[in-house]
């Protein structure tokens, strides 16, 4: 039996979990606007998505970093996190390892 009422992360966890899943959406835009741009010949759309997605990349770098001041990450979480924002679907790789993080305390 539990000691006490669940443990909760701070607010910061959950708004960098909403950042990251943002960031992966934004991200898998860009893609999307660059192929057609390329195979279609689409114009306009790629420098719209690249200014959405840096700004968002941006703040979650920004938020990944207040984060791990508030929860003492290590090094090596902390690369982990910021290197997941560079790879397709990273963002919510961060927010599923969160989550579960978030789970188990609650139990």
């Amino acid at each position: 039996m539990p000691d006490g009422p669940p443990r909760e992360f701070p607010r910061i966890v959950q708004i960098f979990r909403v950042i990251a899943v943002i960031e992966a959406f934004t991200y898998l835009l860009l893609i999307a606007a660059s192929i057609a741009r390329r195979g279609f010949g689409v114009e306009g759309i790629v420098p719209v998505m690249g200014l959405v997605h840096g700004v968002i990349f941006l703040v979650y770098v920004a938020v990944a970093l207040v984060a791990r001041r508030e929860l003492r990450w290590p090094l090596q979480e902390t690369l982990f996190v910021l290197a997941a924002a560079i790879i397709p679907l990273g963002g919510i790789v961060v927010e599923r390892r969160l989550h579960d993080e978030a789970a188990v305390l609650r139990r």
